[in-house]
């Protein structure tokens, strides 16, 4: 009887095994994996990824692979066999799909710097709960009045210092005014030496994430994590002297920055293992810290420069906001972070920015499960990278778009045109 039922069970799995290959080869003959190449033994195309990204011409990467093998194509990047898409409608499809059938990946050198513990990397619970605290702390309408004030008074300290006839290097400028708001945001820290301290030291920690993932004394990822660890070492000394502060206190104010948030909420939850670790908080505190130092700063000076190029655009926008700190003087309001919202030429401004500079260029993912898309066939735990650029840069999908056209957004938005082209910018 044990035989018989042993035999039956054998038949069961040997019939289950060959269901679940012939399903995978009927999927596979139907959808093909998308053409590419992967390059030099060990490091891929890495160097041609990153030599495109210094060049006038970011995008050429995209575009010479896009001509030879399509849309969608394969490639090793950053010591990751990668699928990538230039594709709005598939890039559509992973977005919309996070979490279900994708999920955050980002090459070593990222998960390296930023760790394990990294609300980029985190999936489930803790990140809801994570991204849930510090989202609605940086909606809220107490922090934007108080950083638009803190813009303000940054703007005009820095352009005080600004002397008729010498050179003002605009990325550097803007660096110095979105580093210094956001720390005060996030850690409530001021000009100081601590403020130079982590400036000087985010600087050198911020240069590893992308690129070739070698940890050896000397390298460029080397270099960056020994950064964090000065950074790791400053940070939770704050954490920890902010933490002493509110368990001396009785009474609690709001939250005055991002650390005050986090640690309010492990000091409300009943349970041991719901608390953040100190460790934790220093870490996603250092990765927050990320726009402040290099994308923020890089779109507003690529704005500057469209600008510039386009005399007609910057005499409409400083007209409009001219008018708008006129009926400010005159009703003795201050500025107020929803302002831009009554300026509709200034929000075409700022999407043909994005459009053309996005602060995030592409988004990596991970495949839970095998899956088709267009044709395409992207089987289990291989990675993707949903390009943006390309898309924003595509004649398919702009007319001359290589063209700073504030303009065109008043046709496209009425006409409901670029529906998914511009998905990544909201």
């Amino acid at each position: 009887m044990k035989l018989v039922l042993g035999f039956w069970v054998l038949v069961g799995f040997v019939g289950w095994c060959w269901w679940k290959r012939k399903s995978k080869k009927r999927l596979e003959n139907k959808a093909a994996i998308p053409r590419g190449s992967s390059g030099w033994p060990l490091i891929g195309e890495t160097l041609d990824f990153i030599a495109s990204g210094y060049t006038s011409r970011p995008v050429s990467f995209m575009e010479k692979r896009k001509a030879l093998y399509g849309k969608v194509f394969r490639s090793h990047i950053l010591g990751v066999p990668i699928i990538i898409s230039t594709d709005p409608d598939v890039n559509k499809v992973v977005l919309q799909n996070n979490g279900s059938i994708f999920i955050p990946f980002y090459p070593k050198s990222i998960t390296e710097l930023l760790g394990k513990s990294s609300i980029l990397q985190m999936n489930g619970n803790l990140q809801k709960r994570v991204h849930g605290l510090i989202g609605s702390f940086l909606k809220s309408p107490q922090l934007k009045a108080r950083i638009t004030r803190e813009i303000e008074k940054a703007v005009d300290q820095t352009m005080g210092t600004w002397k008729e006839g010498n050179l003002v290097y605009m990325q550097e400028e803007t660096r110095n005014i979105t580093f210094q708001v956001l720390v005060k945001a996030l850690m409530s820290v001021g000009p100081g030496e601590d403020l130079q301290f982590l400036r000087r030291e985010f600087g050198e920690f911020i240069k590893g994430l992308v690129c070739l993932p070698i940890k050896l004394p000397g390298t460029r990822l080397y270099k960056s994590l020994k950064a964090k660890e000065r950074l790791l070492k400053m940070v939770r000394r704050i954490v920890e002297e902010k933490k002493m502060k509110m368990e001396n206190t009785d009474e609690r104010g709001p939250p005055m920055d991002a650390v005050d948030v986090l640690l309010c909420d492990s000091g409300e939850a009943a349970d041991e293992k719901q608390r953040l670790p100190l460790d934790f908080i220093s870490g996603n505190i250092i990765g927050m810290m990320i726009p402040g130092e290099d994308s923020v700063p890089m779109l507003m000076t690529l704005a500057i420069k469209y600008l510039s190029d386009s005399p007609l655009a910057l005499r409409q926008l400083q007209e409009e906001n001219m008018e708008l700190k006129r009926r400010k003087a005159h009703l003795g309001e201050d500025y107020a972070w929803t302002d831009y919202m009554s300026l509709p030429f200034t929000q075409n401004v700022i999407n043909e920015t994005l459009r053309m500079a996005n602060i995030i260029n592409a988004v990596w993912r991970k495949t839970l499960k095998d899956i088709e898309i267009k044709g395409y066939f992207i089987p289990k735990g291989w990675c993707v990278l949903a390009s943006f650029v390309s898309v924003h840069m595509n004649e398919e999908n702009y007319e001359d778009p290589y063209r700073f056209d504030p303009w065109r957004w008043e046709v496209s938005l009425s006409q409901g045109e670029h529906r998914n082209c511009i998905e990544p910018l909201k």
